[in-house]
């Protein structure tokens, strides 16, 4: 799905099956057909991150648990590889999660 916001700025809407390998600049790249002019190594992408922290007191899981989702987390792949995002233009903004 293709929103125009604003001069400039658009959204699109990329839904993407569970087999399917997701590649946001391939997608993107077939958005010519709604005019969307698209050049990957000239627009920004914007990430949200998650970095989970272990606080001192237990509130929730146990001490184990809590470094087994921390360990997870922090093995998760890379948004930037899993969409096939080129590197250099990415802006990421995170929080951060305690557990």
């Amino acid at each position: 799905v293709y929103d125009p916001i604003d001069e400039g700025f658009a959204c699109v809407h990329i839904r993407y099956g569970f087999m399917e390998t997701p590649n946001i600049p391939h997608a993107l790249s077939a958005c010519r057909k709604f005019g969307l002019a698209f050049d990957a190594m000239s627009t920004s992408f914007f990430l949200g991150r998650k970095t989970v922290v272990a606080t001192p007191t237990h509130k929730g899981l146990s001490h184990l648990q809590d470094r087994l989702f921390i360990i997870l987390s922090k093995n998760a792949a890379n948004p930037t590889d899993f969409y096939q995002i080129p590197p250099g233009r990415v802006l990421e903004m995170g929080t951060q999660l305690s557990v």
